[in-house]
């Protein structure tokens, strides 16, 4: 065989491993990317927004406010 097959054989072999790496991390960094977004995902269901406890412990205060009152009119009687 002559060098130029071989030089041209050698550098096919580089090329196609420097592809096949490239592709393989591309891969990988694209599912990694979904388990990202996935994980927010699943993030974004387990917290509450300020707004939404603000509401809901301004309900509870009212229930407990009103319980005080019919409190206060029973020690009354």
């Amino acid at each position: 065989m002559e060098i130029d097959t071989l030089w041209n054989l050698g550098l096919t072999a580089a090329l196609t491993l420097l592809g096949w790496l490239a592709r393989a991390m591309y891969e990988e960094q694209r599912r990694v990317q979904i388990l990202l977004n996935k994980t927010r995902e699943e993030i974004a269901k387990d917290y509450v927004t300020k707004g939404e406890v603000q509401t809901d412990m301004g309900r509870v205060i009212d229930r407990l406010e009103r319980l005080d009152e019919k409190l206060d009119r029973l020690m009354e009687r």
